[in-house]
């Protein structure tokens, strides 16, 4: 399991529309989305795929960080495994 940080989005972006943008871009359909609001300015989601390896995360990464959508410059980042206590 593998989550991807994907930062800078339009506020009022649908999960719809990310699984779309990902998907143009070569990704899986994500199994899990977590929506993080900040400060607002510089709204992300956090996806998750149960199916992807860390290492096939960051091979895909590349793909849309960077990229210009939506008026915005998308910022995806690879997660940190969660550490179990």
């Amino acid at each position: 399991m593998a989550d991807l940080l994907v930062g800078n989005i339009e506020a009022d972006t649908s999960e719809d529309e990310i699984k779309e943008f990902l998907a143009k871009y070569g990704f899986p359909a994500f199994d899990g989305i977590r929506h993080e609001q900040g400060t607002g300015a510089r709204p992300a989601v956090i996806v998750s795929f149960n199916d992807v390896s860390e290492e096939g995360l960051r091979q895909l990464q590349s793909r849309v960080h960077n990229l210009f959508w939506k008026g915005r410059t998308i910022v995806a980042q690879v997660m940190p495994p969660k550490r179990q206590i």
